[in-house]
């Protein structure tokens, strides 16, 4: 049986495909699996207790978790058995966020997974006037442990109960509340029904090459974003076994410890190990060095389906054998398949990684439809690089006279929370406004090629589409971020923060030692480089879109500073609020 509701995908992968490690998170540096039954029963537990806490359908819990694991998991199934509504919450954004969250929401209950975040909830909790009671997935002294749920839950008292609401829990019901950061203004909050996300993981499911039962992957994007958290849904429909990444920081360690087959991750991350790689060949010297260039500048001729003819492909296989296959070894050694969404990725990694046999594929969709409108697949020629591939089945893409993307499907949200003049203004009938320009080619691929409200007329009229350059310049080693500035200027400009590690050793090399990106900024010869760089990467523009001046920020851009969204995209209006100053400074 097909599921139709998100508590269904556990009870398909028990059914059809049981695993004996369904879902693996790491404690106390050793890890711990459930089975497929373990993961069951516990979540049968989970919806067994909240039963007894009076839960209903449509009351709202609140879930916020520094790192993905499993307990989250278990809980959220626990309460969309119910008919309950999952309302996950980035760990990273201000207590103030989470005040306007939970009240917005009016969540009765609020999972934490450490510390940090309960403190951050606790000072607010008092003015969250639906709230009753926090609990932690970690065991903090002053807070109720989840687990206190699994030992309510042991008793059977509910069972009938819970089968009931079960059973009344409709496709087209309210699953979850998932409140965008956005780069401007509060957050906004999606609803998605069980069919938005059911129909979305189905269709989705069809461009993963996954081998049922016998794949493993590891999870570390937010699992509050709804990009990893239909993921999951993927892998447990697909018998994938998942490992949750301890944190951001450990992924290296984690991919050689559990040697995954398949990983989703954003454009950022990729860009970082790929700039890692290649300034190890740097080091290099004599011939090493010479065939480390040579393998990597094949890999970045890369097309699909041997487009580049016999030679090439020999070429390649050299390159593999001598150098690329090393990429995959530092991957883990079974990485086969990398999936890429949250934002533009730029064609050079696609080429790069697929080359080195971990094929790279670009997805696009936003949290309003569920997420996913299309997706590459290296299977019947459905992979064309520079694309986010075709539209996934039972949705439609259409090109506004604008350019705009409007999309249509059971993916699409229900509307927003709360806000249904804002949900008016999105929608054209069926037809969702996305916000991002595209065209489909005649193939029937799509391409996006900007933000529609990102943007912006120079003073002499001319359009400019900053996210376009923006990519083409983070192709340098020496550009971190960049911001291009310009809307009714004269000329586009930009602020840029230099990647932190490769400008100091670089500056280092000339002579010039400096231990922070402010000591580093100072030097003349720094923006000399970086000007050239960009002087460089401006050739691939018309004259009106050239970057013309440059400024450098002495600072790093973070999430925690509110320069990015959780997901690693530009909150434009705050940096162009931080760095006034620098910006004026090029227009004087």
């Amino acid at each position: 049986m097909e599921p139709t509701r998100l508590f269904e995908f556990i009870e398909f992968q028990k059914e059809n495909a049981p695993l004996e490690k369904a879902f693996t998170t790491k404690y106390n540096g050793s890890w711990k699996s459930l089975t497929s039954s373990e993961f069951l029963e516990q979540s049968k537990a989970v919806s067994r207790a909240l039963v007894s806490m009076g839960i209903k359908a449509g009351d709202k819990i609140a879930m916020i978790s520094s790192n993905n694991r499993t307990e989250w998991s278990v809980m959220d199934i626990g309460l969309l058995t119910l008919g309950a509504v999952n309302i996950p919450i980035y760990p990273t954004i201000s207590s103030k966020d989470y005040e306007y969250i939970l009240n917005h929401s009016e969540s009765l209950y609020c999972f934490v997974s450490d510390q940090e975040v309960y403190d951050k909830v606790k000072a607010i909790a008092k003015n969250v006037k639906t709230l009753k009671k926090i609990y932690s997935f970690d065991t903090i002294e002053e807070c109720n442990h989840w687990s206190e749920l699994l030992e309510e839950g042991a008793k059977t008292d509910h069972d009938e109960t819970v089968a009931k609401m079960r059973d009344q829990v409709k496709p087209e019901d309210l699953a979850t509340i998932i409140y965008t950061s956005g780069t401007t203004g509060v957050p906004k909050g999606v609803m998605l029904s069980h069919h938005n996300v059911v129909s979305n993981v189905i269709a989705s499911s069809k461009r993963l090459p996954l081998t049922i039962g016998q794949a493993s992957a590891l999870s570390f994007l937010p699992i509050c974003h709804i990009f990893e958290r239909v993921i999951l849904y993927i892998y447990m429909y697909n018998s994938v076994s998942v490992y949750f990444a301890e944190s951001l920081e450990t992924i290296a360690d984690n991919l050689k410890e559990i040697k995954p087959n398949v990983m989703t991750a954003v454009p950022r991350l990729l860009e970082k190990v790929y700039d890692k790689i290649y300034a190890r060949g740097a080091e290099l010297s004599g011939i090493k060095k010479t065939l480390f260039y040579w393998a990597v500048n094949i890999g970045l001729q890369y097309e699909p389906y041997g487009q580049n003819g016999a030679w090439y492909e020999f070429k390649l296989k050299i390159a593999r054998k001598l150098i690329l296959s090393k990429w995959q070894e530092a991957l883990g050694g079974n990485l086969e398949l990398i999936a890429s969404g949250s934002a533009a990725l730029q064609p050079r990694l696609a080429r790069v990684f697929t080359a080195a046999g971990m094929t790279l594929v670009e997805g696009y969709g936003l949290t309003e439809t569920s997420p996913v409108i299309s997706v590459n697949d290296m299977r019947k020629n459905y992979f064309k690089i520079g694309t986010v591939g075709k539209v996934i089945d039972g949705v439609e893409v259409k090109i506004a006279e604008d350019g705009e993307i409007l999309c249509k499907g059971p993916n699409v949200m229900m509307g927003y929370y709360k806000e249904e003049k804002m949900t008016q203004d999105v929608m054209s009938g069926d037809y969702f406004h996305t916000g991002d320009i595209g065209e489909i080619d005649s193939e029937g691929f799509l391409r996006i090629t900007d933000r529609k409200k990102e943007m912006f007329k120079t003073s002499g009229g001319k359009y400019i589409a900053p996210q376009v350059i923006e990519n083409q310049m983070k192709q340098s080693l020496f550009i971190e971020q960049i911001m291009v500035v310009g809307p009714g200027r004269k000329m586009p400009t930009a602020v840029i923060q230099p990647n932190v590690e490769y400008a100091l050793q670089w500056l280092k090399n000339k002579g010039k030692n400096c231990n922070t990106l402010a000591e580093a900024v100072g030097e003349p010869l720094l923006k000399e480089i970086i000007e050239k760089e960009v002087e460089q990467h401006n050739i691939h523009f018309g004259s009106w879109e050239q970057v013309k001046k440059i400024q450098l920020t002495p600072n790093e851009w973070s999430i925690d500073e509110g320069h990015l969204t959780p997901t690693m995209k530009l909150k434009r209006k705050v940096v162009t609020e931080k760095y006034s100053e620098l910006i004026e400074k090029m227009y004087e």
